[in-house]
């Protein structure tokens, strides 16, 4: 039995609605699989007395494409209107160049490609992050002294 039956076997197994089996060939081949939270795979074969697990998350699928398909195109079409300034490096969030300071932008502000809309701090460093777009802010997508990864979104402009 190679590989592709076995990766067969177990997707048939979790698409399936049972719950264990068990098969055993006649060349000494024996499967067993359950499916509780986890799939399990046991294959033992008699010559070798070989053993291969495999575990990996259940997930049932869910019947509920229209309405999801709907909220999609909606939530893309929402997104379709904004601007997204993403955050180009690994680092730390800060809203303005001190605590004592107002934010350098709030929801509501104009700002014009090229203006300061943040800082990230990364490895001691103080990066400016500015607008590559003239428009509205419409959202601030992350908090001060907030840890983002790269890509993370930073704002939404109008």
């Amino acid at each position: 039995m190679d590989y592709k039956d076995i990766k067969r076997l177990i997707d048939d197994m979790g698409d399936s609605k049972i719950d264990s089996l068990k098969i055993e060939f006649p060349d000494g081949v024996k499967i067993s699989m359950s499916k509780n939270k986890e799939k399990e795979v046991v294959i033992t074969s008699a010559p070798q007395q070989s053993i291969i697990e495999a575990s990996a998350p259940m997930t049932a699928p869910v019947v509920t494409e229209k309405k999801e398909t709907a909220l999609a195109n909606t939530e893309n079409k929402q997104e379709e209107n904004f601007k997204v300034v993403k955050s180009p490096m690994v680092g730390t969030f800060y809203a303005s160049s001190s605590p004592e300071k107002d934010p350098f932008v709030k929801v509501g502000d104009k700002v014009h490609k090229g203006q300061v809309l943040c800082i990230i701090e990364a490895m001691k460093l103080m990066n400016e992050i500015e607008s590559e777009y003239d428009g509205e802010i419409v959202e601030v997508c992350v908090n001060n002294e907030d840890m983002v990864e790269y890509g993370t979104p930073l704002f939404k402009i109008k």
